[in-house]
């Protein structure tokens, strides 16, 4: 259960689009003056370090992040949402070069980054790991009660967080699917949301595996943004060919770094991100595309 470490793929593709998108985003709801709730049902460690064992074994962040910072796209410049993440990068990393980045922000740092003093943040994660480790992160911040970190698992979350007393929410939800009952419990987990606060925010992140589960899962977000009559938008980003075996070949497959493509599901999405990725997700597919399958889609439903 707990076998799963985001240190071994920090930095990869599916970071890069977590993040853009999740930026993006953060950044059109604090246009708003009223305080924001993050909430990270999944946290992870919060930071991480690219020159170490864990992603110098995997060398994802190479193929990720790394190549992203190292390339020009053509034309010469990148997207504002693209550039806004790489500017972002760099705050965490001011003396280094762009390819001799060590430090990658998780999520939490990315939302504690970006959010304000009256804005809160509530990181939930499971692994006893991790769970230090993000503690001991976030100690060093002295955020005092603006962050709240709980080792507790972040599928249960949703009832002691939603809704907020502001009545403004962003929640990501971004397991590891490493058991395949994930994909149900982030269905369960989203419609149990709505339910709650039908008007927050929501970004799920999947992986694009060789799984019925994971296959069916976007298909389960759209219908139950459907039911509850909220707009919802789906980006996915394909780096490499995804014809790899199903079941556990698929999840090996994913741990040696090879996972082929991943999305970012969001209801009730910030009005111009759609219009963003438009701009962004092309650069991001020729600049990580790793074989001629690479590619992107954008959807969007009322």
């Amino acid at each position: 259960m707990f076998s799963y470490r985001h240190a071994f793929h920090a930095g990869n593709h599916a970071d890069v689009l977590k993040h853009v998108v999740l930026i993006a985003a953060l950044d059109h709801l604090l246009e708003k003056d009223a305080a924001l709730t993050v909430v990270d049902t999944h946290a992870g460690a919060g930071l991480y370090r690219l020159d170490g064992d864990y992603a110098g074994t995997s060398g994802e962040a190479a193929e990720g992040v790394h190549r992203l910072l190292a390339t020009k796209p053509e034309g010469g410049a990148y997207s504002p949402a693209v550039e806004r993440y790489i500017e972002l990068l760099r705050d965490f990393n001011p003396k280094a070069k762009t390819a001799a980045m060590r430090v990658y922000p998780g999520s939490p740092f990315i939302a504690q980054h970006l959010l304000r003093e009256h804005d809160k943040l509530k990181l939930f994660e499971l692994h006893p790991t991790d769970a230090r480790a993000l503690a001991g992160n976030i100690a060093q911040l002295e955020a005092g009660r603006r962050i709240a970190v709980a080792h507790e698992d972040g599928f249960n979350s949703v009832a002691s967080v939603l809704p907020p007393p502001s009545r403004r929410a962003l929640l990501l939800c971004d397991p590891s699917y490493e058991i395949k009952t994930d994909y149900a419990r982030v269905a369960a987990l989203l419609e149990q949301a709505l339910k709650r606060f039908a008007t927050g925010t929501y970004a799920i992140w999947y992986p694009i595996i060789a799984r019925p589960e994971a296959h069916a899962l976007p298909r389960r977000l759209k219908t139950l943004a459907g039911k509850a009559g909220k707009p919802w938008l789906n980006a996915t980003l394909t780096v490499k060919s995804n014809r790899v075996a199903a079941g556990a070949a698929a999840l090996a497959e994913t741990r040696r770094g090879g996972l082929p493509a991943s999305g970012m599901f969001l209801v009730n999405p910030p009005w111009k991100l759609k219009e963003q990725l438009a701009a962004a997700l092309p650069q991001l597919t020729a600049v990580l595309g790793q074989d001629k399958n690479a590619g992107f889609t954008l959807e969007a439903g009322d």
